[in-house]
């Protein structure tokens, strides 16, 4: 266990965001996740920039730190938006932070955008630091480990899919290893959920033109979160050939059949993304609902989810890539496999899935190896392949196939081999036992003596995977199988498809058991002429249970096109290194006896292999090569010439020594020797120049070939983007087109148009003149007449003025008249006037009418006293309620007084309880002085009757330390009264009693002394 300096904590400060929407409905949450645990903020408001103002700690030791670093266990934050009315959660985006950034030293808080995120229109972004804390806090039980087991169900209680909840959730149980869903009590049974991201394609197409495929120091990696686990696979470096190993993730549920399948049917989909550095380059979506409509016996079989999904470029780089055609869309293979724990774990152990095909037979003694097409098609290891003689390349093997692929290649070491059609190769069996070259028998028969291999001959492997069939032109719906053969690569016997597969119009099948690879031994010059001079021909042929098989079309797949393809080099666990090229196209089926006739289109998938030279060996083969077996001799790796065995170099002499020849010499042997050990040596200096040479002019190669790659990639991307643009230039182009003719057609009627009204408006001109003439006459005459009518009516109207000038004149005299008489009669009003003035009614009706004022006068004064008498009513009864008010705090404030007064007599008595005290101790100070004196009084009398003796006693002490314990005792009283005087203690204080026990001691002591 970790001490407690190594403990720390990581801590992620999530302090704002900004680019968001304004939404008065939602609210944020920040929810991060790591090594399965998961820690959320509060909610929010949905504004531009919320304030969140978080921190998120995980508490983990150094050596568990370290672990994570390692494993590249990043920290995972996603972004919901919470309906605060339904409470549901939308995922907004997420933020992926790499754990080995992190650092014990502060950080500044650094802004990350969100990844997928929902909202296209802004880039929404989260202020975040990240930094590593000591951990110094006691550690103290966790209450949440004490909790109450839950009680078992009643009977008659209702089925535990009705108490469960609307969302279920995994629960991880670190402490067992495995993820809890469902009640605990209900759900017993062990699943196991797989995820394996196998292989991917045309990833090149995800990134901008602009962009180098395979920058120094870019690693591309693909991400996906599997129950709150971040997964990430191993790190590539190139796309256009990822080399990655397909890996298997898995979890262990804990559940029920039906809890699981209601879980995995409300989950969201695995979202799996292609990654580079914190940037997503693509992803998609694979959805786990799947797996729960498959209605399966998981006790006997797997329910798997299996396939190769396109990738989805992000929203925000859609608007920058074109469009892309279905067969350069970029896709990921990946499959999702639910499995019962106990099924699986009897037969192959935990982890491993054994998927057993049937293989084809093959013919009498080909030299083919016939494989069915894997199920999901994954990319074929490197270190799959046997060391020794050329076998057949390795196939494309997941982990789940480890059982077939030993029995095939067991299998294979019985009928495999290799062949040519034009070449000769040496009969052999590749895969021969021990047993069998130590001393079995063998049933190969050959017929000549002695066969070698050319050193220039090459050993290939080809492999046709034929995808699917579909666009039938038929009225019928047909049972198809396809057959095909190809003489070159020494297998006479056809291969086909089996069983048939029912295809309908406007429908696509695949094809089973349809792959099937071809090794075999040729010329790389004579590969080439074959495969441009002869196409492989399939047949489709209708098989009908009823009648005989019906030949339906061929299609001709022109080999041609594999040579011209893109080469990838691939290194094999031993160090050899081989080429693969592959070619994908969609061909028409055709009638055999009208080749223009289309009835249906195939999709298939060539690959061509160059394993390397193959190295040339000697068979020898003698007569009784029927029952012996057939042992390879290889040649000498170089070609130096053999040193002859030397003669004993000191015979013994038996005579007379004659006269040796001189190649008999020593000397002579000896530089003979040493000639031949120069030339081996000048070879062996020369074979090392030569490998050396090869290795660096393969190492340009490979080099070159893989810029030429970079660039081919490049051209073809530019070309599709060319070919997009082309499209919609040309689009364009036909849309102007069609503009301008409409805009001809236009002009041209608008000229008929112009043409009429012209027309129209010089027939309406000449009826407006001719009408014109007619109004002008019409007008003359009636011009005519009025004149007549006007000198008419101006005569009867002079007439009129004549006899009305006479009446005027008759009424002015009248009015003279009225006037001299309206005068008279105002002559006569006024004496009138004056004699009634005189009379007595007239004075009283004045002195009435002046009473009559008053009296309104005084009205009008009663009402406002009346109005002032109520307001000063109502103002009266405010005083009397001010004037209460005002008594009422008084006696409050008198009350405040009195308690404040009492409080200070209270101190005051204190005060002079003190004093007399004070007075008391001093008397009886004085008394206990008056003692002492009497008695040293008394004793010095007492001496002095008795005499001197040599054994007095000391002095006494000294008045000083008299002094001292008064001062002592008056500072204690002094401080006991303040204390008292303040208000605050009383005498049943504590601090009071103990200065009342120090005084009583005080005064103890100066008792006794």
């Amino acid at each position: 266990m970790a001490s407690k300096t190594d403990q720390l904590l990581i801590v992620v400060s999530i302090l704002e965001g900004r680019h968001f929407p304004k939404s008065p409905q939602l609210s944020l949450v920040v929810q991060a996740s790591f090594d399965g645990e998961q820690l959320a903020t509060d909610p929010v408001q949905h504004r531009d920039q919320p304030q969140f103002n978080t921190e998120l700690a995980w508490e983990l030791d150094r050596r568990t730190l370290h672990q994570h670093r390692l494993q590249r266990t990043p920290i995972k934050l996603q972004c919901f938006a919470v309906d605060s009315v339904s409470k549901r959660k939308e995922n907004v985006g997420y933020i992926v932070l790499d754990l080995r950034s992190v650092q014990e030293v502060k950080q500044e808080p650094r802004w990350y955008p969100l990844l997928s995120s929902k909202y296209t229109k802004q880039r929404p972004a989260l202020l975040l630091s990240m930094g590593l804390e000591n951990d110094t806090k006691p550690t103290e039980p966790s209450p949440d480990r004490f909790k109450a087991r839950k009680a078992p169900p009643r009977q008659g209680s209702p089925a535990v899919t009705d108490l469960l909840p609307d969302n279920l959730e995994a629960v991880l149980i670190s402490e067992k290893g495995y993820h809890q869903v469902g009640p605990a009590d209900h759900c017993c049974d062990m699943f196991v959920l797989s995820v394996t991201v196998a292989f991917a394609t045309k990833l090149e197409q995800l990134i901008p033109s602009t962009m180098k495929l395979s920058a120094e120091g870019s690693e591309f990696f693909f991400y996906y979160s599997l129950l709150g686990n971040d997964i990430t696979s191993e790190p590539f470096h190139n796309l256009l050939s990822p080399d990655f190993e397909p890996e298997r993730a898995s979890v262990r549920i804990r559940s029920s059949k039906q809890i699981l399948q209601t879980f995995l049917s409300q989950s969201p989909s695995l979202q799996i993304h292609l990654c580079c550095g914190n940037h997503s380059l693509g992803s998609t979506d694979v959805s786990l609902a799947a797996l729960s409509a498959v209605s399966m016996d998981l006790e006997n079989k797997a329910a798997t989810v299996e396939g190769a999904f396109v990738l989805q470029p992000p929203k925000r780089n859609k608007q920058t890539l074109p469009a892309l055609p279905a067969d350069l869309q970029p896709t990921v293979g990946v499959a999702v496999t639910l499995r019962k724990e106990e099924s699986l774990g009897t037969k192959e152990g935990y982890g491993a899935q054994a998927q057993f095909y049937p293989l084809p037979t093959p013919p009498s003694i080909p030299p083919v190896e016939q494989r069915p097409r894997s199920s999901s098609p994954v990319r074929k290891p490197p270190d799959s392949s046997p060391p020794g003689p050329p076998l057949p390349p390795p196939s494309s093997h997941t982990e789940s196939e480890a059982e077939s692929l030993l029995e095939e290649l067991q299998h294979g070491t019985e009928q495999a081999g290799l062949a040519a059609a034009d070449l000769e190769v040496p009969v052999q069996q590749p895969g021969l036992t021990e047993a069998t070259v130590e001393g079995g028998v063998s049933s190969v028969s050959v017929s000549a003596p002695k066969v070698s291999i050319p050193s220039s001959a090459h050993h290939y492997c080809f492999s046709l995977d034929l995808r699917s069939l579909g666009g039938l032109r038929l009225t019928h719906s047909i049972a198809a199988t396809l057959r095909y053969a190809y003489q070159f690569f020494g297998s006479p016997a056809p291969i086909m498809t089996n069983p048939p597969v029912e295809l309908q119009r406007n429908m696509e099948v695949s094809l089973p058991q349809s792959y099937c690879a071809f090794d075999f031994a040729a010329l790389p010059q004579q590969l080439q002429d074959t495969f441009s001079r002869v196409p492989l021909v399939v047949e489709i042929w209708h098989r009908d249970s009823t009648s005989k098989d019906q030949l339906i079309g061929r299609a001709s797949i022109q080999l041609s096109h594999l040579l011209s393809a893109e080469r990838s080099r691939l290194v094999a666990s031993t160090g050899e290194q081989s080429w693969r090229q592959t070619h994908q196209d969609r061909i028409s089926v055709v009638r055999t006896h009208r080749p223009s006739e289309k009835v249906a289109e195939l999709s298939y998938v060539a690959t061509l292999e160059d394993l390397g030279l193959v190295k040339a060996r000697e068979v020898i083969v003698s007569d009784s090569s029927q029952n012996e077996p057939v042992v390879p001799a290889p040649l000498p790796s170089h070609p130096a010439a053999h040193r002859p065995a030397a003669p004993s170099l000191n015979p013994t002499p038996l005579g007379p020594t004659a006269p040796t020849a001189p190649r008999e010499t020593l000397e002579y042997r000896t530089a003979l020797e040493l000639e031949m050990w120069k030339e081996e040596q000048e070879d062996l200096f020369d074979d090392q120049l030569r490998k050396k040479e090869l290795s660096h002019m393969q190492a340009l190669a490979e080099e070159w070939k893989k810029r030429d790659r970079e660039r081919e990639a490049l051209v073809k991307k530019k070309e599709v983007e060319y070919n997009v643009l082309e499209e919609q230039l040309q689009k364009t182009l036909s849309a102007l087109e069609k503009r301008e003719k409409q805009l001809a057609e236009a002009e041209l009627e608008t000229q008929r148009l112009q043409r009429e009204l012209r027309a129209e408006h010089d027939l309406t001109q000449k009826e407006l003149r001719t009408e014109h003439d007619l109004t002008q006459r019409e007008l003359q005459e009636s011009s005519r007449r009025l004149q007549q009518e006007c000198d008419h009516r101006v005569a009867l109207e002079r007439d009129k003025v004549r006899l009305m000038e006479e009446e005027r004149a008759r009424l002015l005299q009248q009015i003279v008249d009225g006037e001299s008489r309206y005068k008279q009669l105002e002559k006569e009003f006024q004496l009138y006037r004056e004699q009634q003035n005189i009379r007595p009614e007239f004075r009283l009706q004045s002195e009435i009418n002046l009473l009559t004022l008053e009296k309104v006068e005084l009205e009008r004064k009663l009402e406002s006293t009346t109005k002032s008498k109520l307001h000063y009513k109502q103002q009266w009864g405010r005083a009397l309620k001010e004037l209460a008010r005002f008594k009422q705090r008084e006696q409050e404030n008198a009350m405040t007084r009195l308690k404040k007064q009492q409080a200070e007599l209270e101190a005051m008595r204190l005060r002079y309880l003190a004093t007399e005290q004070k007075e008391m101790v001093q008397q009886d100070r004085q008394e206990l002085d008056d003692i002492r004196n009497e008695l040293n009084r008394l004793k010095q009398q007492e001496e002095d009757r008795l005499g001197p003796t040599p054994s007095l006693s000391g002095p006494a002490p000294p008045h000083s330390m008299n002094e001292s314990a008064d001062e002592h005792l008056a500072r204690l009283l002094e401080e006991r009264d303040t204390l008292l005087r303040t208000g605050v203690y009383t005498h049943d204080d504590r601090i009071i009693a103990e200065l009342n026990r120090q005084i009583q001691d005080a005064m103890r002591d100066r008792g006794n002394l």
